[in-house]
């Protein structure tokens, strides 16, 4: 299993299967299962979403080069990972692994810096000095400390920084999506507002109207139940419904073959059931509710089968899961359309929120109003003093011509 794969999924609890674990061999029915085409090489990895991700992935690619830290990791159990014990290995790993992590977080300390920089000319701050290393505290998973070597804490960092990152990513997911629902919702009102009563009616009958269209659409199956899994496997993998046997379905989705669907590996399940709400060309369809849906259907089969909640599904997993009730007689599925984003009260907040915030640019704009007057007049009282001074010396220079 490749532990790049691994570890962008879960840094901590995946750790202890990588190398352990294989892909269940499955003998197949050649007469009825389209064998998978040969795969030339293994895709690219999926990016975790973290700001950090190419570095995590080259720390990781450098590491599982070394024979040593590949045996600990072998015999590694989740508490040990948790106590910083695996990161301690690094002590052993060889000289020219070490090399390459440094040079690595060389790489990163000084694109941070880049991006500090960036940021002190973006808000106007050229002429300032800047503390670096104050300004790297905020990044907690390398010891900003020693910019030069990649040491045990740099590991330890990393490992329990991206653990509670990705745990905490899906949950930001939700935020911002949230936030994009009320966004829109309320720049809708305010557009209403803009019109004239003939406008408004008009344009609250085409909202009505796209509403309507969008929840016009076949049944959606629940995610994760026999019914969702027996159409992919009819159109997608072109086989019998009648034919359908977990463990081959299993064996064909695992797309990297480690024995484990990956959230990817499960979102990509989804596809067809998303299709029947969600199209491209079609107006009254929005891409960014796609994503939240997939996003749903996706925790919502994780909270059902990944018992041991490392963000990972194995065989055994998926076998016990397709046993059960739920799976076989499962209930509707309740898309979004059907379930708000946001409460009344936190849209309520939110635009208060935003009126506080027009409130504040509009009391920044006065202040910069004023003051821009105010400058102005004290220009001008400059510009009249200037003139009266002109005025005496012009005045005295005639003066004293005359008096000679």
């Amino acid at each position: 299993m490749s532990w790049s794969q691994v570890f962008h999924t879960s840094c901590l609890v995946l750790l202890v299967h990588l190398l352990c674990l294989e892909a269940v061999p499955i003998s197949l029915d050649k007469t009825k299962v389209n064998q998978p085409e040969d795969k030339a090489s293994e895709p690219p990895p999926s990016d975790t979403g973290l700001h950090y991700d190419r570095y995590l992935r080259e720390v990781i690619d450098f590491l599982e080069k070394d024979q040593h830290f590949r045996e600990k990791l072998h015999n590694t159990d989740m508490e040990d990972i948790k106590m910083g014990k695996l990161a301690k290995e690094l002590d052993f790993v060889s000289h020219h692994v070490r090399t390459q992590l440094d040079e690595l977080k060389r790489q990163e300390v000084s694109r941070l810096r880049t991006l500090i920089k960036a940021k002190q000319d973006i808000e106007g701050g050229n002429d300032m000095a800047v503390d670096h290393q104050a300004l790297l505290k905020q990044f907690e998973y390398l010891n900003h400390m020693n910019p030069h070597t990649f040491e045990v804490e740099d590991l330890d960092r990393l490992i329990k920084s991206a653990t509670n990152d990705l745990e905490n990513y899906d949950k930001e997911r939700h935020e911002e999506f949230k936030k994009y629902e009320m966004t829109k919702d309320h720049e809708r009102r305010e557009h209403l507002k803009s019109l004239d009563d003939e406008g408004r009616k008009k344009e609250e009958e085409h909202y009505e109207e796209m509403k309507k269209k969008h929840a016009d659409h076949p049944k959606v199956n629940h995610p994760g139940s026999q019914n969702q899994f027996k159409e992919v496997w009819e159109e997608a993998d072109g086989l019998d419904p009648e034919d359908f046997d977990p463990k081959t379905f299993f064996k064909l989705h695992d797309s990297n073959g480690d024995g484990f669907f990956d959230e990817q590996e499960l979102e990509a399940l989804f596809t067809k059931e998303l299709e029947k709400i969600y199209d491209p060309t079609n107006e009254e369809d929005d891409m960014v509710e796609m994503e939240e849906e997939r996003l749903r259907m996706r925790e919502h089969v994780m909270n059902e089968v990944d018992t041991n909640k490392d963000r990972l599904v194995s065989l055994e997993e998926f076998l016990i899961a397709t046993k059960k009730k739920e799976f076989l007689e499962p209930d509707s599925w309740e898309t979004l359309e059907q379930n708000q984003a946001y409460t009344d009260e936190e849209m309520r907040e939110f635009e208060e929120h935003l009126a506080q915030q027009e409130e504040d640019l509009s009391q920044k704009a006065s202040d910069l109003q004023k003051q821009r007057d105010e400058l102005e007049r004290q220009q001008e009282q400059h510009n009249q003093q200037v003139l009266y001074y002109c005025n005496a010396l012009l005045l005295c220079g005639i003066v004293i011509f005359d008096m000679s």
